[in-house]
């Protein structure tokens, strides 16, 4: 898999290209946003399967190569830098980015968002373009337009930030959802003080549903939803 590195310290971008070319990955590295750019363009060939981006580039802020990246198509987008605030990895996400990765990282945690933003489903791709009004998990029944979810055809009662929290993590079964990013597109607002409010909210889930192994603990990280074999 290409992988394209935007990393303006060559030191940091060599370190970080030996490590991943051990797993496998073809790493092109472009040192400022037009380097970037360029080799995302339609016309260079073999097109790339991911993208890691610093923000603090030379010749133009991520934000804004997050942006132009976005605009002309749904390569995965990982933002990878020193800017820890909650508003700035708010308003990553918020530009297109698929995850917000800040320094300094476990590269085996990196390799792992890597791997997750690499299986979700491309927008505007044929998953996309298919009707997800209506999500069916062996026997779980989640039908978004009237937020009812039924297991065995039964109707389960759930609050407000329950069905918003169990259509979150259903629409990409297997995938690991941090915590922080559960917290920000659910409860619309930053991980402090909120953290335990999640942890009940997920245990509450598994109760209702009868189903404690539908929801993954990923220690560390965050949550998945566990597909139950139909």
């Amino acid at each position: 898999m290409r992988l394209l590195l935007v990393e303006d310290d060559d030191h940091v971008a060599a370190a970080l290209s030996a490590v991943l070319s051990r797993h496998g990955f073809d790493v092109v590295h472009a040192r400022n946003g037009e380097e970037a750019l360029q080799a995302l363009l339609p016309s260079q060939m073999p097109s790339f399967g991911v993208v890691l981006l610093d923000l603090g580039l030379p010749d133009q802020d991520g934000y804004e190569v997050c942006g132009k990246i976005r605009k002309r198509g749904s390569i995965p987008v990982i933002m990878v830098t020193a800017r820890a605030d909650v508003r700035s990895r708010i308003h990553g996400l918020n530009l297109g980015a698929d995850d917000y990765v800040v320094k300094p990282y476990d590269t085996g945690e990196l390799i792992a968002r890597i791997h997750a933003v690499m299986r979700r489903p491309a927008s505007g791709g044929a998953e996309a373009a298919e009707d997800v009004s209506d999500l069916r998990l062996g026997a779980v029944h989640i039908e978004l337009p009237t937020r009812q979810v039924s297991v065995d055809g039964l109707v389960v009662q759930l609050t407000r930030k329950e069905f918003d929290l169990l259509a979150l993590l259903a629409q990409r079964p297997g995938v690991v959802f941090r915590r922080e990013q559960i917290i920000s597109e659910v409860w619309r607002t930053s991980w402090e003080g909120t953290g335990r409010t999640l942890e009940v909210h997920v245990a509450s889930l598994r109760a209702k549903l009868h189903m404690p192994a539908l929801i993954e603990t990923v220690r560390g990280v965050g949550y998945r939803l566990v597909a139950p074999a139909t």
